[in-house]
């Protein structure tokens, strides 16, 4: 049987429990596609993975060991083969897209159901910058259209802007025409303004929840915020929303829901059903396409020195995704 390479950790712990070897390299069944992997990502969900904290994530993911013990789940790359019963794609294709809830993109090769999460790669992106693109995008754009309801010329605010999330939530808002104010670090500023934001508050010289200013939606990338701390920032009718989600938000969700006009909402997006993941994806083609979505890359790692690229995110800095390129 032909060998690959892959990453996977057995234990939960900081990046040097990812280790790379030499597997068994799959073969596509009747309705999958094999693709050889030319880029994936780390992610802050893949980290919050790997070391298994906050405790609760274990729920998900396994009480004393990791159930999935091969991460990377967004991934660009070239189909290699096909199953007999393949239709939509075909040899040589090039294709990007999510690996499904099961993950396995760190790894030279993976079999994808044909009627997965995966859409013809845009041609004017590399294989780095298409599968840096899938995660913050398929996050940002439920979390807005779908529980936010955000509609033209809307006070958008973007908590933690400069991520992965973050970054696509400012283009996603500024797709639908919302007035977007950005809140990042000094260091950020200047990428906020580039993909189109049009406020920027620096955290570090002036605090969003003391100026005075109101939004419609308020937006928490990186779930370091908190609805309370929020909530005199919000329109009457406006929504907070969160994506780093802990047990300590589910009360404010439902307390919401019943009372106050004000109101919290969260969602699991890498949870939703294939065909809608899909249809965003293929909208994601499109605006990546027509240049009105810009894939923020921090930098590029090889597949061999992902623990590094894990160690980078830990660091809490990074600006957009980080690509790992096989």
């Amino acid at each position: 049987m032909e060998k690959m390479k892959a990453v996977e950790y057995d234990n939960y712990g900081g990046p040097q429990v990812m280790k790379l070897r030499e597997v068994s390299k799959p073969e596509p069944q009747d309705n999958e596609i094999l693709i050889r992997i030319h880029a994936t990502s780390v992610t802050a969900t893949e980290a919050t993975f790997r070391k298994g904290e906050p405790y609760f994530s274990r729920l998900f993911t396994g009480i004393q060991k990791p159930k999935i013990k091969r991460l990377g789940e967004e991934l660009s790359g070239v189909i290699e083969a096909v199953g007999k019963d393949v239709i939509k794609f075909k040899v040589g294709d090039e294709v990007f897209g999510t690996a499904g809830p099961g993950f396995g993109a760190n790894a030279e090769y993976i079999c994808v159901a044909e009627d997965g999460v995966l859409a013809f790669k845009p041609e004017n992106l590399s294989h780095a910058e298409a599968a840096a693109s899938v995660d913050g995008f398929l996050t940002a754009l439920p979390f807005l259209r779908d529980q936010g309801e955000i509609k033209a010329g809307q006070e958008v605010l973007i908590y933690g802007a400069s991520g992965s999330v973050g970054s696509a939530a400012v283009q996603v808002a500024k797709y639908y025409d919302a007035k977007v104010t950005a809140v990042c670090s000094t260091a950020n500023v200047k990428l906020m303004l580039e993909i189109g934001a049009d406020r920027v508050v620096d955290y570090k010289k002036e605090d969003f929840t003391q100026n005075g200013q109101s939004y419609d939606i308020i937006f928490d990338a990186v779930g370091k915020t908190t609805f309370s701390t929020c909530k005199d920032s919000l329109k009457d009718g406006g929504i907070f929303l969160e994506a780093g989600m802990s047990l300590a938000g589910f009360g404010p969700v439902i307390w919401t829901a019943i009372f106050g006009r004000k109101k919290m909402r969260i969602a699991a997006t890498g949870l939703r059903a294939p065909h809608l993941r899909l249809k965003d994806l293929e909208l994601l083609k499109e605006l990546l396409e027509a240049r009105k979505i810009k894939p923020v890359i921090d930098r590029s790692f090889p597949l061999e020195q992902i623990a590094d690229a894990h160690a980078y995110v830990d660091m809490g800095r990074k600006k957009g995704n980080l690509a790992i390129v096989i």
